[in-house]
């Protein structure tokens, strides 16, 4: 076996003697949603966001690894105020990255990957006939992210931003004019198990954040989460787009 695929799987699943930091987020913001299995209207509200990012990292070493639990809720209108949609979607992201730069420069780049897994559901008040699309994928993620330190009266603060692209997943989905009790009481598989591609659901999440040190081991923040989830599978569409105002706190425990 090749020994540099050894060691980034060590670098990956073993525990590292390392600085630790975890960071709790809350915001709030605005949502749109279209999914064409339950409406061709397009949806509009607001929507609650809980985010906590751990990162594992040695000075020493270039790599460092990160998880992240997500989890969002919204409710939301038609144009008409006629129907409503609740949604609601839980995410895990894990992933490891690389740093380019040396340290000791103020800005620091890392790229890297995720792989993310999530699960959920839109719920349509007024569709008594298929209220319900399930939202279940899995997808790999080319990811970056750069730091980059401040003094903002007499303290220590920094300026902290992170993009995911899509690359390759799979999702469920019904296929076009397909029922749920068809699908799971009948059993009709309709090619329900869809591979994607960056070009079928181009999803996009950045995120950018101010952190303020108030002592060495707590940090406060204040940012922006933007979360783009698109898809176009079994000539249905889907996209949720969510612009959330974050903020959090952060811990830091070293060795």
């Amino acid at each position: 076996m090749n020994y540099k695929l050894i060691l980034l799987l060590y670098i990956l699943l073993s525990p590292l003697a390392s600085v630790a930091q975890t960071h709790y987020q809350l915001g709030v913001g605005s949502t749109n949603i279209l999914d064409t299995y339950l409406s061709q209207e397009k949806f509009h509200g607001v929507g609650l966001s809980f985010l906590t990012t751990s990162e594992r990292f040695k000075d020493s070493c270039r790599w460092s690894r990160e998880w992240q639990h997500q989890l969002h809720g919204s409710t939301a209108k038609d144009r008409a105020d006629n129907s409503s949609l609740l949604e609601g979607m839980y995410k895990f992201y894990y992933g490891a990255y690389y740093r380019l730069t040396t340290p000791g420069q103020p800005l620091q780049i890392h790229a890297g990957g995720l792989g993310n897994i999530g699960i959920g559901m839109i719920y349509d008040t007024r569709n008594g006939n298929n209220p319900v699309q399930a939202r279940l994928g899995l997808q790999v993620m080319p990811s970056a992210k750069a730091t980059y330190p401040l003094r903002l009266f007499r303290h220590a603060a920094m300026l902290r931003y992170q993009v995911d692209l899509p690359l390759v997943g799979v999702v469920f989905s019904p296929n076009y004019g397909q029922s749920y009790y068809e699908l799971f009481s009948l059993g009709n598989y309709d090619h329900n198990i869809v591979p994607t591609t960056f070009v079928s659901a181009p999803n996009f999440r950045q995120s950018l954040s101010l952190f303020y040190a108030f002592s060495p081991k707590f940090t406060m923040s204040i940012g922006y989460l933007g979360d783009y989830q698109q898809q176009r599978v079994n000539n249905l569409k889907q996209h949720i787009y969510n612009h959330v105002v974050m903020i959090g706190i952060a811990k830091t425990l070293a060795p």
